[in-house]
């Protein structure tokens, strides 16, 4: 007879009219690929001129600056910012452009991080 009533219990809960929670799984949304910004060393921009870009394009500090541009000057090649492939993109044709127009052959470019 206890058995009775709880399947009775059972199907009357079952018609209650009660709403049940939806569980719901949110897919996960990946990361935009990060890029590298890279400033390259050659043998006809002055130093004063990498510093300036530095400060003026990746809003570092004259010191950060100063800093980088000899990393660039000793190694060869240094990474002054990673970001959103857009805005690498667009940081790398604004320093080519400010580089032209001032008659430096300063390269910039950016790859995958």
């Amino acid at each position: 007879m206890l058995a009775d009533f709880y399947m009775m219990a059972d199907k009357e809960g079952d018609d209650d009219g009660s709403v049940g929670v939806a569980l719901e799984t949110k897919p996960k949304t990946k990361r935009p690929p990060m890029y590298k910004v890279l400033i390259l060393n050659d043998d006809f921009t002055p130093m004063e001129f990498v510093v300036h870009v530095l400060e003026r394009f990746f809003g570092l500090s004259h010191a950060q600056s100063f800093e980088l541009m000899l990393i660039v000057h000793k190694k060869g090649v240094a990474v002054v910012g990673v970001f959103s492939h857009e805005i690498a993109e667009t940081k790398v044709a604004q320093v080519m452009d400010f580089a032209q127009r001032h008659q430096h052959p300063l390269q910039c470019t950016m790859e995958k991080e």
